[in-house]
């Protein structure tokens, strides 16, 4: 069975779903109304949060707290509701690859800091060093707790839940992919990075959407996607921030550039991506691109079981 065909195991009756739905995307909807109903004041807390002068490691755990919550009821929801095993979540394989997870996390992290690296040998006069022992330290337990479950939940959920619940809907891959790639990406529409850049960088986000979900099909599991998009978001707190970031941290370096449109969205969308999946691909020895990402999602075949003669 392929990962996007679990979806059409257990209890899939639409008002599950529903249910399903309506709690987990509640907080972002309730993001994007405030947004449109009092503009205002979403600009004020904005500002607030790039000024934010207190302690920002609390600032971080009462954003993070939230996507832990989230985890706990998409769980809940598959295993009782849907009535499915957390793994069929997680990947189609027997049992959690962890490798995967580690080489998509040690990979990326490696990668991601590289690129800082350079950024700032180019140009130190543009970064400024802000280690501070204890809220440093602080940071990074916060970090390594609380990032994975916000990453895990988004992972679990859009590559995972959604992709499996489209895909057994609409009975192809492909449809899953755009959509939750998409969707992904207008989640993050309301982030403020994208005031201060303006909306192309929703490439960004969208094209990031692509490359977790590529390889999550590809894959036929979410373990890579996960351990990538957990350090990505770790480097983002803990080594590298900025005023118009969403994460306000007490992080190594204060990045004091103006955001380049090419880097930012072009280079890792267009460049880097790709160029990550084919070294994916070589190790994990990916085949039938074409079946994987745009074939058909078929019933799972039911063995029936024999009876007292073996007939």
């Amino acid at each position: 069975m392929n990962f996007v065909q679990i979806g059409k195991t257990g209890k899939n009756d639409w008002w599950r779903h529903f249910i399903t739905n309506a709690i987990l995307m509640a907080p972002f909807l309730l993001n994007i109304l405030l947004v449109i109903i009092v503009p205002d004041l979403v600009d004020s807390a904005y500002e607030d949060m790039k000024n934010f002068e207190g302690d920002k490691n609390v600032f971080l755990i009462t954003n993070l707290v939230p996507f832990a919550f989230l985890l706990g009821f998409l769980l809940l929801f598959v295993k009782f509701l849907h009535e499915r095993n957390l793994k069929s979540l997680v990947t189609a394989r027997k049992k959690v690859d962890w490798k995967r997870f580690f080489f998509g996390f040690f990979f990326w992290g490696i990668l991601s800091t590289v690129l800082l690296l350079v950024g700032y040998f180019l140009e130190p006069e543009m970064y400024e060093w802000n280690f501070k022992l204890v809220p440093f330290v602080t940071l990074v337990v916060i970090s390594l707790i609380l990032i994975p479950l916000q990453t895990s939940f988004e992972e679990l959920y859009f590559r995972g839940y959604l992709m499996q619940s489209i895909g057994a809907l609409v009975k192809n891959k492909w449809v899953p992919l755009f959509f939750t790639s998409i969707l992904f990406g207008l989640m993050h529409a309301f982030n403020p990075e994208v005031e201060k850049i303006g909306y192309s960088i929703m490439i960004f986000y969208i094209g990031t959407g692509f490359l977790f979900g590529i390889i999550t099909l590809l894959d036929e599991g979410t373990e890579i996607a996960l351990g990538m998009h957990a350090v990505n978001n770790i480097i983002a707190a803990v080594l590298i921030t900025n005023d118009w970031a969403v994460f306000q941290t007490d992080a190594l370096i204060i990045d004091k550039t103006e955001p380049d449109l090419d880097f930012v969205m072009y280079i890792p969308v267009f460049i880097i991506y790709p160029i990550t999946i084919l070294i994916f691909s070589k190790k994990y020895r990916w085949k039938n691109w074409k079946e994987k990402l745009f074939g058909k999602v078929e019933d799972p075949i039911k063995i029936e079981p024999l009876d007292e003669l073996g007939a």
